[in-house]
């Protein structure tokens, strides 16, 4: 049986953002020559952007992935006006949920945090199985 110190360390927000972190630093050592992922157009729906811009290619995913990275470790964020504005449209749909209580505002706020590293892991992960394969070494 597991205790709960080691349950706590299984899913520690701080090993979730290591992970992402080491992901991120995995896909920088591999793809050497990022610009052979310009203009390789992306098959995951996650790079359509909400504003009906076209799919982005697997060079732009690059850059955002590290973007995310160096936002995470260095715990800055900018808001520019269109985030403000989804911001304020993402506050009108969980009204129900800020007027709960505290510990389940956090609990959501922490499962999504979670969900979100997780996925940006995975993501950073394909890109470079991706980037292995358009160069033709078996990964």
């Amino acid at each position: 049986m597991q205790s709960a110190e080691a349950k706590f360390n299984k899913n520690s927000l701080l090993l979730a953002l290591r992970g992402y972190s080491s992901a991120v630093s995995d896909m920088e050592q591999t793809i050497l020559m990022p610009s052979l992922l310009r203009d390789v157009p992306s098959d995951e729906a996650w790079d359509c952007e909400a504003t009906e811009e076209s799919c982005r290619d697997l060079y732009s995913n690059y850059l955002t992935l590290k973007a995310i990275r160096n936002t995470v470790e260095s715990s800055l964020i900018l808001l520019d006006d269109h985030k403000a504005k989804s911001n304020s449209a993402l506050n009108k749909t969980l009204e129900p949920l800020l007027d709960s209580d505290p510990e389940t505002l956090f609990r959501f706020h922490l499962k999504g945090l979670f969900s979100v590293m997780s996925d940006l892991t995975k993501k950073t992960q394909s890109l470079t199985v991706k980037y292995m394969d358009i160069i033709g070494v078996a990964y």
